[in-house]
């Protein structure tokens, strides 16, 4: 109700008019609507991050988070290849290898934006973005080895500081806790920095 909620706020702060018809047919139409817009307003999406970590607390007593759903997905394709082994891993003990709400947030994700790119018609299959051509070329043997030790050295960190930038700059940062505060700084000064490094 509170995604319905939201989606009809959106659809309205995107300054599209309202159709008169039913409360589902209405809801079904804002989520649509929201979906096919190109940008969202950042407060209103900071907003509605904020009451679905609510309903995470609510629901799971556990905050959002994303990099766990990859540690459960590795674990899972190390049981399908090594079998029942796997889950004798003191780290798969507490990372049970099984899908989860977290594992499907991250799916959810996927097709969100998915719908999203395709919705407002600004999907395409792009591997090489232009400000990355713009610096080093079109190569895609470069730009994929770039971003696959970007991502592996995301994924460590992460795991290593138990959470990624939903687990502690989002989670932790709305619960006032220390350490979350820390990492968001940390993530926005590396961000800012490692741009104008490579930029």
């Amino acid at each position: 109700m509170g995604f319905l909620v939201f989606a009809d706020l959106f659809w309205a702060a995107g300054g599209h008019a309202q159709i008169e018809a039913g409360p589902v047919q209405e809801a079904a139409s804002a989520t649509v609507g929201l979906l096919a817009m190109k940008a969202w307003s950042p407060y209103l999406a900071g907003a509605a991050i904020g009451i679905l970590s609510w309903f995470a607390f609510l629901l799971s007593d556990h905050p959002l988070g994303v990099s766990t759903a990859f540690a459960k997905s590795s674990g899972m394709l190390e049981k399908a290849l090594r079998g029942e082994k796997t889950l004798q891993k003191k780290y798969y003990q507490r990372f049970e290898p099984a899908i989860d709400w977290e594992w499907m947030l991250v799916l959810g994700l996927l097709i969100g934006a998915f719908l999203s790119a395709w919705l407002s018609g600004t999907f395409s299959w792009k591997f090489i973005p232009d400000l990355w051509a713009a610096r080093f070329g079109d190569g895609v043997l470069v730009r994929g080895l770039t971003a696959f030790v970007g991502g592996l050295l995301i994924g460590l960190g992460a795991r290593w500081a138990n959470g990624c930038t939903s687990g502690h700059a989002l989670s932790g940062a709305m619960q006032l806790v220390a350490s979350g505060w820390v990492a968001a700084a940390g993530i926005f000064v590396g961000g800012v920095v490692t741009a104008f490094v490579i930029f």
